[in-house]
């Protein structure tokens, strides 16, 4: 392929760096790694994080770089351009990008909600609301908590089921307009919009949490949640889980396979240092994974010791109380030391406390692992509302939360847009402007479902089946197709050396040729495995009654939907392979034909 002298280019190499950074770092680096943390050992998380970056990670994202800066194209384009049986290669990946825009900028939606009631005098999430009888606090509220109220009752109007329905909510639908409407506004002008933007969504993340990090140690308590996410729990090393869910947190936040990163590179100049920019984004993302968890585990810290405390302080009323003590016979910290004194001195009256007696302990509060929605909009949320001047922390967190989401919106929607715009036949019929705004009409017309009564069951059908099964096997095809069929006559290490002006080094070859394919087999494999033995896919229903959530299994149809997720994208592959070949043929034999007729005449 030659240089495309007419193709629109970043203004500089910084715009191409902040545009995969404002993609590459997103709200898994605020939820996910934090989560995956506390649930793999703290720190000695980091260990087989490190590597699976050094061996998976930094060696794809610049392999993706590479495609996409030589090809100049999109991921359809620049996959058919290695070989016309791949270009199925590039519509997975489409396919599997749409998916993730159709649900992703739903997390946006909920941001500007919680953002917009963040302006209260008293944060909504704070108290139970009264009743309609205002006799007392809503029944719902007061079995959860009250920001597990307002997130799944106010928020989200959710059923009791994916199989009840409802209407949309109309709150939520307005959010998701205006999200969209943003989006839109960011890339109308495509890359030449795009590349101002991030200047913004890229940085001004960082800024909140540099301010959230200094207010989040400072609060009491949070040393305890900073000592958890350094203390290493070395027998964690031991667990094969850990191993897998390093490579797949690393293989997802570098944004692997959805065909950003090649979008992202089309626009670069043909000489661009891609190598250089891959390891610095690559260690850029992991830092703030790190970072971000530092601010996360403080605030965790907070939280669980307020909780802790607050758990004291009932048991300290409680003895007092049963027992006739004087008010300040008992403190928080000899709490522990009362309840086996008072146990030896006095069973029978002790013994009549029953169930009322809590378990105080802290290491349990900071063992309570959360991901995804319920640490973003419920923990911090609970955390937030206890701080002084709640609101500004509220708008703040929330304002981060957005240019996060919005930051990998950008990546999402230009995975899409750009290998469509390079089609002929879109290309000529419309301009750049109206085949954005039709992709984002799109997205919101098939997006408003997920505001539904019951649209939250169907995005955790999405975010959990719509994209990993497809992006492993995208990727691996991918790595395989450079390293052993483009590159079986030395293509890519020549093309590398055009752009960059030097041979790929020892440490691509081996990665790229042998360990990242390894690995990904090994991922691959172990996904299928895991599904299979997982039994009927289950979800998290909110029971009303109970105030809490419940393991609940998907009716038949939606196992059916599920199927169809995760096989549409990963189709694309071997039927556009097919469909080429049969199109191949059919031209060879009406030559053939041809030939003969011309022959016989």
């Amino acid at each position: 392929m030659g240089k495309d002298a007419a193709r629109a280019e970043w203004d500089n190499p910084m715009q191409f760096v902040l545009s995969c950074v404002s993609y590459a770092v997103g709200l898994g680096n605020v939820w996910r790694f934090s989560y995956l943390c506390q649930m793999h050992g703290g720190g000695g998380f980091l260990i087989p994080y490190m590597l699976m970056l050094v061996l998976l990670g930094v060696p794809l994202f610049y392999m993706e770089l590479a495609i996409g800066q030589k090809m100049r194209l999109g991921s359809i384009g620049a996959w058919r351009a290695i070989s016309p049986y791949l270009g199925g290669v590039g519509l997975a990946s489409v396919v599997t990008s749409m998916y993730l825009c159709l649900y992703y900028n739903v997390i946006n939606a909920w941001s500007f909600w919680y953002l917009f009631h963040s302006f209260q005098s008293v944060l909504p999430w704070a108290e139970c609301p009264v009743n309609s009888n205002l006799t007392g606090h809503v029944e719902e509220c007061e079995r959860a908590t009250p920001t597990q109220y307002f997130f799944y009752r106010e928020t989200l109007d959710i059923s009791g089921s994916i199989e009840e329905n409802g209407g949309i909510h109309m709150g939520q639908a307005l959010c998701l307009l205006l999200a969209w409407i943003i989006v839109y506004l960011f890339i109308v002008k495509g890359v030449k919009s795009t590349g101002k933007v991030v200047y913004f969504t890229a940085t001004f993340p960082y800024l909140v949490l540099i301010i959230y990090l200094i207010r989040g140690v400072t609060l009491h308590g949070a040393i305890n949640g900073v000592k958890y996410m350094f203390t290493p729990k070395m027998e964690q090393l031991a667990n094969p889980t850990t191993w897998i869910n390093a490579a797949t947190q690393v293989f997802f936040s570098l944004g692997l396979g959805f065909g950003s990163l090649i979008a992202f590179a089309s626009y670069n100049q043909y000489n661009n240092n891609f190598e250089k920019q891959a390891i610095v984004v690559s260690m850029v993302n992991s830092s703030t994974s790190i970072f971000a968890s530092i601010v996360t585990f403080s605030i965790y810290g907070f939280k669980a010791t307020f909780n802790y405390e607050s758990c004291l302080e009932r048991v300290r009323l409680l003895l007092l109380n049963t027992f006739d003590l004087a008010e300040d016979t008992i403190s928080l910290e000899s709490v522990n030391h009362w309840i086996a004194e008072l146990n030896r001195t006095h069973p029978e009256q002790f013994a009549s406390l029953g169930g009322r007696l809590e378990t105080c302990d802290l290491e349990a509060e900071l063992d309570t692992a959360v991901e995804g929605t319920g640490l973003a909009f419920i923990v911090y949320s609970e955390a937030i509302k206890n701080m002084p001047v709640s609101q500004l922390w509220s708008v703040l967190y929330f304002i981060m939360l957005l240019l996060l989401g919005m930051g990998s919106m950008l990546g999402n929607v230009i995975a899409v847009i750009t290998p469509l715009s390079d089609l002929k036949f879109i290309s000529h019929y419309m301009s750049t402007k109206t085949l954005n705004g039709l992709v984002c009409l799109f997205c919101l017309l098939l997006g408003l479902g997920f505001t539904t009564r019951s649209g939250n069951y169907w995005f955790t059908m999405f975010n959990d089946y719509g994209a990993t099964f497809s992006l492993l096997f995208i990727v691996l095809i991918e790595v395989i197709t450079v390293c052993y069929i483009y590159s079986g006559e030395n293509k890519f290490e020549k093309d590398v050396e055009d752009m960059l002006g030097h041979r790929l080094n020892w440490y691509w070859k081996i990665m790229l040729a042998g360990v990242s394919p390894i690995l990904l087999i090994a991922l691959f494999l172990f996904y299928i495995v895991n599904y299979i033995q997982g039994g009927t896919p289950t979800y998290q229903a909110w029971n009303k009654e109970l105030g809490k959530s419940v393991v609940t299994e998907y009716p038949p149809y939606a196992q059916a939907f599920i199927g169809l997720l995760l096989a549409s994208s990963v189709c694309c592959i071997p039927l556009t392979a097919l469909y080429t070949y049969c199109k191949k043929r059919n031209l060879a034999s009406g030559k053939r034909e041809r030939t003969v007729s011309t022959v016989s005449a």
